[in-house]
This record gives structure tokens, C-alpha cells and sequence, in this order.
């Protein structure tokens, strides 16, 4: 009968001038990685003078191994067989001329030759390596689907008798962005937790004792919606590589994520209804004055909390801590915006006029310079001796200047100490202040641009902060003549283009944005919040704070509803992208809260620094509601040729207050 298809691999046996050479009956079978023998043999002994032995592959006529002239010619063999392939030479003057193979492929499948020649007569037979074990690697077929915050596990299995030492290599990457990321790595029978990129970094892991048994299934602890996406585990053996791929698919809403929602929509939506009950249906001054403090506090502390929710989820340390400081912060600012201001009495007014904006601009400086520090702490090893000591010695520097004024304002306004060391402490604190900015920016410059991007500005930034100097701008002025206005103006353009000059100097100096970005937006928030300070104070020559300054209410309307609207549509919006398809929207979410801030600061400045014009404007947007009121109130009842009016805080009382308090 007819052998198996398997057993007609086994040797040709050729008869050459009666030179005979044996081989195997049947093929060789050995696992991936292992080392296999060939059988090559002649039942007579040979004379060695002339011998040549030569294996070659009988489909490509490949030379595995010669021996030649009482030796082995390496140098002849196929570069792929190099220290892989050879013969027992303490064997061949015996008549043993086979062929050891070492670190089996699955490429060394086939038919092999063995030739033998000696002085007149020669030999050769077929030997044939046949169900060479390959390297499978199998995962999960199904997509796997789970909630934001839960354990999952991603299946990878190496179907083979290769133990863990013969593996070179598994990886587990996320393959659907644009440039695969690491997830975990296994090499040199060890896993290297390190090498994972920062997202995964204390998430991932390996099942350890299933390693052995080839199980190299990832668990990936708290998943985020970031993590959505299709994961490929890749096994290196045996100078061969496959790979298994395995989806994570939908995402729920976990309640976390729910929290969040819900948050954001109560301060949305308490803050469109307060919003509605002051200036649409309340008469009672003192109910709508509680309903103002509501307004200030009440939707801003529970973006507070939807920002605190977002950061434990999703968000990064830099993201989530510099818009909970600002939400936690931002009632200062519109407590200061708001139209009802002169309804404080007392300390609660001074507090207020005066210190709030300080106190928030103090208070948000140290929280995201906390944060930026972290992130430059991260990146020290990366710079020399040099820049690691500038990053370390400017960071002290800013937190020094934010402390001197704590303690200042501590010593005079609540301890109210005078004397001419209180006087120069004074002094030096203003200092202080006024050095930030510079400092802000060299912060920003050695942590993410580049040091020479930072070399410049330290030698540039000074000489062009010096320019826009308040007193300079007062000899310029009194030379020329112009009127204040006019000089508020070219101070404010000037600022608004050194800033703009500034970042985008920044930016270009930029490799990876995102974050570094983030942090501009901030740092641009607090040069604004600085001139702030510097236009509304008492001592400013430009403008007297207690005469000029008027509240305009549209823009104290849109610090407390618009702002907040917009920051609660920008977190849902990203939540729900995530969630669904992976992906932000926005990236950061500071490149949305904090311009709105700014875009706030900068309308409060304007208003500051023209009083009159905006005066007219309010008198105008006076007599407007004045004249819907009457109109709407007439069609209800036209014997009434008198509306009542809102008393609250409609533009007539904030008129009146204003002439109050400058009386």
C-alpha cells in the first residue's frame, strides 16, 4: 500500500558508483526554537584526503553547511545558517556526516540534500524536517465592553511548548491613534512597567504566575473612556513574530460619570434660574440680594465639584487642578463685578472693593504653580545642571512673592500693625507683585520651550515689561500731552501685544502642545488678572478706583451665567465624546474655561478704564428696559400709565448706589 503523505518525505536513497548514503525513513518533527538532527551516514569508511560533505535545501539550492578539505567553510554557507548549522566533526572519519541544526525556524521546513564525495565515488540523500510547531498567538474575538472605572482583562495566549526564556519579546499596544502607544512590555523574561506610556503607567499589568504557562493576558485596571480603542498583544520567538488583536469596545456611563452630568446641569441650570427670578419676577430688595450671593456661590461651587469628579475620572493632574481652583475662586472676582457691591457694609465692603481680586489672583497663582511644578519636576532630568537649577530657584522665587503677600495682608489688614518695618515689608511685597509677570513667563519658557526660547526671554522680557511700566507711560503723557483715556488705551494695547507676541514666541518653540498650551492659557489669564490689579487700584494714575469704576451689569450677567454655561456645555460635551467615541473635543478643557475668564477680565477692564463712554451706555440700556417694562406692563393693564419697576438691580439703583458711595 501507499505511505502517508507525511512518510514520503523520507529519504532517496541514490546509488552512485556503489557509494551509498543512508538517511531516516521518515521526517524529522521538532518543536519551534529546539535544535534537530538530520541523519547522514555511510555503512563504510572513507578515506578523509578528498572528502566533501555538502548539505544544500532541495528546493532553492540554499548551502546550509560545507566541509571541505578536512574543515568546515563557514564562510561558503548561507548567511541565515551561520552558527546554527553543523556537523559532528569527532564523527565524519567514523562515516557520520549529519547535520545538527540549532534555534529551529519555521522557515527551516523542507526537503534537505546530503552530499558526499569521495576521490571517484559519490552519494546523496534527501532528508526532510516536516511539522515544524509555529508561533501561534490567540486573543478574544468578541469586543469587550465595559464601564468607565471597572478591572477588564484582554485575552492573549502563545499556543506553543515555547517557555517564557525562549520568548524575546510580548508587547501590548493601542494601535487606533496615530502613532502606537506602549501599553506594557515583557523582555528578557521580565516586565518593564516603566517603558509603558504615562496614561497606562500603574494600570496595566500581566497575569505573573500564568506567565509560564504562556497566558500573557493584560489587565487594565480603571478604565477610562481614553482607553476605547483595539489593543494588539505581539510575541517575538524563535526570530519569528505574530500577534493577536483584541477590541474594548462600548463604554458605559459609570456613576461617576453620571455625578458628573448631573452636576454640571444643576449649576447650568441653577444658575439660568436665579438668573430669572432677580431680573425677571422679584420685587423684594433683600430677597433678590440673597438670591445674588446664591448666584455667586451656587453654580460655581458645583462646577467646583464637576471639575473635582472630571479629574478623578478622566482629566490630567495640570487640567483639573487649575480649573478647580479657578471655579473654587471665581465668586471673589464676581463678588467684586457685581453690580450690588455698595450693599456691603463695613469690613465686608472694604474686604470686597479692595482685597477680593488680590486675594483670588494670590490664591490661584500658588494652586496652578503647585501643579506646574509637579510637571516640572517631572522634566528636570532631562535638562542640565544649569536649567535644573533656574526651573528650581524661579519657582521659589514665585511662591517667595506670593507669601510676602499673604503675610503683608495678614500683618496690616488683620493684625493692623503699622511701624517703618511694616513700611518696607510693604514695599518689598509690592515688588513682589509687580515682578510675577516676568516671572511667570520664565517659568513657563524653562519647563516646556526650548532653553534657548528661554535664554532669549530672560534677556528680552524685562527690557519690554520696563516699557509698558506704569510710570513711563506717566512721563509719556505729561510730555505729550494727552489725556488719560488716550494713555490707558496704548498701555492696554501694548500689554494685550506683549502678551500675544509672548505666547506665541511660546508656542513655537512648542513640541508636544497639548499641555504645554493648557498652561499658556492660564498664564495669559493671570497677566490679565494682573492688570486688573494694577488699572482698579486706589493709587493707580490712571484711574481712581472709589470715582471711576462702574459696574456694568451685562458683563456681571455673563461672568455668572454666561461663563458658567459655557464651561458646563464644554464638560458635557466632552464627557459624552469620550464616552462614546474615544475621543475629546477640545483636548484640554483649560483652552475653553480659562479664554472665557480672560474674555470677563478683559470686558470689567474696559469698563474701568472708560468710565464715561460706559456710563452713556448704560444710560441707554437704562432707558431701553425702562421702556419694554412699561410697554409690557400697559398691554396687561392699560389703565395703568405707570409700570412698577424692578428695584434690585435694575440701572437706576446702581446709579444710585454709585452716587451714594462716592458721597
Amino acid at each position: 500500500s501507499h505511505l502517508p503523505n507525511y512518510v514520503l518525505i523520507s529519504v532517496l536513497l541514490m546509488i552512485a558508483n556503489g557509494l551509498i548514503v543512508h538517511s531516516p525513513s521518515g521526517p524529522q518533527v521538532a518543536p519551534l526554537g529546539s535544535s534537530v538532527v538530520l541523519p547522514c551516514y555511510v555503512d563504510e569508511l572513507l578515506p578523509m584526503e578528498g572528502l566533501e560533505v555538502e548539505w544544500r535545501r532541495t528546493d532553492s539550492e540554499t548551502l546550509v553547511h560545507l566541509y571541505q578539505d578536512g574543515e568546515s567553510r563557514s564562510e561558503s554557507q548561507q548567511q541565515d545558517y551561520h552558527d546554527r548549522a553543523h556537523l559532528f566533526t569527532d564523527q565524519i572519519q567514523h562515516g557520520n556526516f549529519s547535520l545538527h541544526l540549532d534555534n529551529l525556524k519555521a522557515e527551516d521546513e523542507g526537503r534537505y540534500t546530503c552530499k558526499v564525495y569521495s576521490q571517484q565515488d559519490s552519494g546523496e540523500t534527501v532528508v526532510q524536517i516536516k511539522h515544524v510547531e509555529r508561533l501561534l498567538v490567540s486573543g478574544s474575538d468578541e469586543s469587550i465592553s465595559a464601564s468607565v472605572g471597572e478591572d477588564i482583562t484582554l485575552n492573549c495566549s502563545v499556543d506553543s511548548h515555547i517557555t517564557p526564556e525562549h520568548i524575546e519579546e510580548v508587547s501590548w499596544r493601542k494601535t487606533d491613534e496615530d502613532r502606537d502607544v506602549l501599553v506594557l512590555l515583557f523582555q528578557n523574561n521580565e516586565t518593564l512597567s516603566d517603558s509603558s506610556d504615562e496614561r497606562y503607567r500603574d494600570r496595566a499589568e500581566f497575569f505573573t504566575a500564568d506567565i509560564p504557562k504562556g497566558n500573557f493576558s493584560l489587565r487594565l485596571k480603571s478604565v477610562r473612556t481614553e482607553d476605547k480603542g483595539v489593543y494588539m498583544c505581539q510575541v517575538f520567538a524563535g526570530g519569528l513574530s505574530a500577534n493577536a488583536t483584541t477590541k474594548l469596545g462600548k463604554l458605559g456611563f459609570s456613576v461617576l460619570h453620571i455625578m458628573v452630568l448631573i452636576v454640571c446641569i444643576s449649576a447650568s441650570g441653577s444658575a439660568l434660574l436665579l438668573c430669572c427670578l432677580i431680573y425677571c419676577r422679584s420685587d423684594n430688595k433683600d430677597t433678590v440680594f440673597c438670591l445674588q450671593m446664591f448666584l455667586v456661590f451656587c453654580p460655581n461651587i458645583l462646577m467646583f465639584l464637576a471639575f473635582v469628579l472630571w479629574g478623578v475620572l478622566e482629566g490630567s493632574l495640570s487640567e483639573w487642578v487649575c480649573c478647580c481652583a479657578l471655579y473654587f475662586l471665581r465668586p471673589l472676582m464676581l463678588l467684586w463685578a457685581a453690580p450690588y457691591i455698595n450693599e456691603f457694609t463695613g469690613i465686608a465692603y472694604t474686604w470686597t472693593v479692595y482685597y477680593s481680586y488680590v486675594a483670588e489672583y494670590v490664591a490661584l497663582t500658588i494652586a496652578v504653580y503647585s501643579a506646574l511644578f509637579k510637571s516640572a519636576f517631572e522634566k528636570l532630568p532631562n535638562y542640565d545642571e544649569f536649567y535644573r537649577a533656574a526651573i528650581i530657584v524661579l519657582f521659589a522665587v514665585v511662591f517667595l512673592c506670593c507669601l510676602c503677600k499673604i503675610i503683608y495682608f495678614l500683618v496690616t489688614e488683620i493684625g493692623e500693625k503699622t511701624g517703618w518695618i511694616i513700611k518696607i515689608f510693604g514695599l518689598l511685597s509690592d515688588m513682589t507683585i509687580d515682578i510675577l509677570p516676568t516671572l511667570q513667563y520664565l517659568v513657563l519658557f524653562f519647563t516646556f520651550g526650548t532653553t534657548r526660547g528661554a535664554l532669549v526671554i530672560v534677556v528680552i522680557l524685562p527690557v519690554l515689561l520696563m516699557m509698558i511700566n506704569d510710570k513711563w507711560f506717566d512721563r509719556c503723557r505729561l510730555r505729550l500731552d494727552c489725556s488719560h483715556s488716550i494713555m490707558r488705551t496704548v498701555m492696554l494695547i501694548c500689554k494685550i501685544v506683549l502678551n500675544a507676541v509672548l505666547i506665541g514666541v511660546y508656542i513655537m518653540t512648542l513640541e508636544n502642545k497639548t499641555d504645554p498650551i493648557g498652561w499658556a492659557c492660564v498664564i495669559v489669564f493671570l497677566q490679565i488678572l494682573r492688570v486688573v490689579m494694577k488699572f482698579t487700584d486706589e493709587d493707580f494714575i490712571f484711574l481712581r478706583f472709589d470715582q471711576d469704576f462702574p459696574r456694568v451689569v451685562p458683563v456681571y450677567v455673563f461672568g455668572s451665567v454666561g461663563v458658567v454655561l459655557l464651561s458646563s456645555v464644554t464638560l458635557i460635551t466632552e464627557l459624552i465624546l469620550k464616552t462614546v467615541k474615544g475621543n475629546r473635543m477640545v483636548g484640554d478643557l483649560r483652552f475653553i474655561v480659562f479664554p472665557s475668564e480672560c474674555f470677563l477680565a478683559v470686558s470689567l477692564l474696559i469698563s474701568a478704564m472708560f468710565p464715561s463712554a460706559t456710563a452713556k451706555y448704560l444710560q441707554s440700556w437704562k432707558n431701553i428696559v425702562k421702556s419694554k417694562q412699561i410697554s409690557s406692563r400697559s398691554q396687561q393693564n392699560p389703565n395703568t400709565t405707570e409700570a412698577h419697576e424692578l428695584k434690585p438691580l435694575k440701572i437706576e439703583d446702581q446709579d444710585q448706589d454709585s452716587a451714594k458711595s462716592q458721597t
